[in-house]
């Protein structure tokens, strides 16, 4: 399976069409059709169904096609890498990203050092922790920043300044937003919209024995998304503060839990892991800044 024929694969996904993918690849669409085809024989499955005008992806093809964008990934990161060696003039720093204000942190060292090494790109990918850990030990990621605990047996860390507080964002027009904090039994007959990674950690460690109690209608990974439901009523976010429009023209506030609950964010990277310049370069600004937890 050659990286070539991978990324010809992918544009006629894209496209949905042979011949446009073509014109995109400067290449004969017969030359085309019959890379597709041997990608089919070579293995064993049919990927596209075939119509008078266009394609569409089998079950199978869907699953090469993630499949590929992540190899892809890989290979445009490590040619990037190899570039790179020797030289901090540019680069690429790939970031994987919980949702938090914390991140203005990151952003203030980031920019400290593209002022000194213009050439530096950071490119950012939004995620839970279990999808920002899947893509770090995949090395798709230089740096992760995540909300909870560490793994030390996998992961060096920095604790970033700051924390997050935990709270519900509603509408105004509801009962529970006169009151300026909200407590837990405020919560156990409410319509709850959380994240997915909070199903698993934070709600059995926020609710504890009253879990069982509490009326989840939707999860989301996105904040903002959650907050669209909210101001269609279809019920109350669980998350931290200042991840969307809470101001005086919005529909929509933030009540603080009580008692007050915070988390803290970390930036993480694999142990013994081999940094491009551009990423050592952060990574040595960050350790300046921000007080060190745990490294090799």
């Amino acid at each position: 399976m050659e990286i070539r024929v991978l990324r010809y694969f992918l544009e006629v996904a894209r496209e949905g069409s042979v011949t446009h993918a073509a014109q995109r690849l400067h290449i004969s669409q017969p030359t085309l059709s019959k890379q597709i085809k041997d990608l089919e024989t070579e293995l064993g499955k049919k990927l596209f169904v075939r119509s008078s005008f266009s394609v569409r992806l089998t079950d199978e093809g869907m699953l090469l096609r993630r499949r590929a964008e992540d190899i892809l990934d890989m290979v445009d990161k490590t040619a990037d890498e190899f570039r790179a060696l020797g030289q901090i003039t540019g680069g690429n720093i790939h970031i994987g990203c919980a949702e938090s204000e914390s991140i203005q942190h990151l952003a203030r060292r980031i920019k400290a050092v593209q002022k000194q090494h213009p050439g530096i790109q950071v490119h950012l990918y939004s995620g839970d922790t279990d999808d920002l850990a899947e893509r770090l030990d995949r090395g798709l990621l230089d740096f992760a920043v995540i909300a909870q605990a560490v793994d030390l047996s996998k992961y060096n860390y920095l604790e970033l300044p700051g924390a997050d507080t935990w709270g519900v964002v509603m509408r105004k027009d509801t009962p529970l937003a006169q009151k300026e904090t909200v407590c837990f039994d405020d919560l156990l007959d409410l319509p709850l919209i959380v994240s997915r990674q909070g199903i698993r950690e934070d709600i059995p460690r926020l609710f504890g024995e009253m879990v069982d109690r509490l009326h989840i209608v939707a999860t989301i990974n996105l904040t903002y998304n959650g907050s669209i439901l909210v101001r269609e009523g279809l019920g109350y976010v669980l998350t931290f503060d200042k991840l969307t429009d809470t101001s005086e023209r919005s529909e929509l506030c933030f009540r603080p839990l009580m008692p007050t609950l915070e988390t803290k964010l970390y930036i993480v990277w694999k142990k013994y892991q081999v940094f491009t310049p551009a990423a050592e370069v952060l990574l040595n600004d960050l350790k300046e800044h921000y007080a060190v937890s745990q490294f090799d």
